[in-house]
């Protein structure tokens, strides 16, 4: 599949990533967030839920449904979601405003305490994320993807950080789930060759690497 078919032209004449179609709020999403380095241990932890939360759907769902999940778990604030109790979660499977899956609830609370651990143990949740990011300071080869199939499902950064999660008691962070996380929170750039945010995302992403390697 050529570049061309990788990429679309907004009304806007701007590429973009072909997936976000022309839907506003992906738009927006895909402009604004996707790609762009997270460094905040909420917005993190939030991203790892909603990643779980996805699985089966598509993230278009997941965002239109993004600010419901955040007014239902406290805007993703650990110290708050981790005590949570068997009420809660019988109160938000019966949410309708979120997706009411009761062992994806369950997760959320669950990755809400392991985050708690990881922060007590590594210093914070992005220390510990970002150590999974591929050292771009040092390899010249970068990923610049130019075709849709050029896309991994997964990495062995993925495979790893997963492995890592999963080892910290977190749930519902399989590889092909995680590096769609690494993917949206910046620590991978796969906004394709010719998309008007791609430079930018990268030149965010090196500064962010750069902080982390001092």
């Amino acid at each position: 599949m050529n570049q061309q078919r990788a990429l679309n032209k907004g009304s806007d004449s701007k590429l973009r990533c072909f997936w976000c179609g022309d839907d506003d709020l992906y738009v927006t999403y895909h402009d604004s967030q996707w790609g762009w380095p997270v460094v905040d241990d909420n917005l993190l932890f939030e991203k790892i839920c909603l990643e779980g939360f996805q699985a089966g759907l598509s993230w278009l769902t997941i965002l239109r449904k993004r600010e419901s999940f955040r007014h239902a778990f406290k805007k993703f604030d650990p110290k708050i979601v981790s005590k949570f109790t068997a009420r809660d979660v019988d109160r938000l499977v019966k949410d309708k405003s979120i997706i009411r899956h009761r062992g994806k609830i369950e997760a959320a609370i669950n990755n809400a305490q392991a985050t708690l651990e990881v922060q007590r143990e590594f210093g914070s949740l992005k220390q510990f994320v970002w150590s999974f990011c591929p050292d771009l300071l040092t390899n010249s080869r970068r990923h610049n993807p130019k075709r849709i199939n050029e896309i991994e499902t997964q990495t062995a950064e993925s495979l790893a950080l997963s492995k890592a999660l999963r080892s910290q008691g977190f749930k519902f962070v399989g590889p092909t789930t995680m590096y769609a996380a690494m993917q949206s929170l910046g620590l991978v750039n796969d906004h394709f060759d010719g998309c008007h945010v791609r430079e930018i995302c990268e030149k965010q992403q090196l500064a962010t690497v750069k902080k982390f390697r001092k």
